[in-house]
């Protein structure tokens, strides 16, 4: 079996909730995940941010499910790293 170890993810998000609110949400999903989020670009209503997720087992499907549910949409992602076991 294997592992998702890293991810390099491009989101697009509403001004709230703020960037560290947001890693903070994405952080509390697994044990421990370590979240850094750098805004890449803003308009008047959004955020582009580069996200990037380390940890032994990243559930992607949980990480898209808690993007959507802070009000924002994955747009691509921009760099895996799997682990097999």
């Amino acid at each position: 079996m294997a592992s998702v170890r890293h991810l390099t993810l491009d989101v697009l998000k509403p001004h709230q909730p703020n960037a560290l609110e947001f890693a903070q949400a994405l952080a509390g999903l697994g044990p421990g995940y370590e979240v850094r989020v750098r805004v890449t670009e803003v308009d008047e209503h959004t955020e582009t941010l580069l996200v990037t997720i380390d940890g032994e087992a990243l559930d992607f499907e949980r990480i898209n499910e808690a993007i959507e549910a802070n009000g924002g949409s994955l747009h691509s992602i921009d760099e895996v790293v799997v682990h097999s076991e």
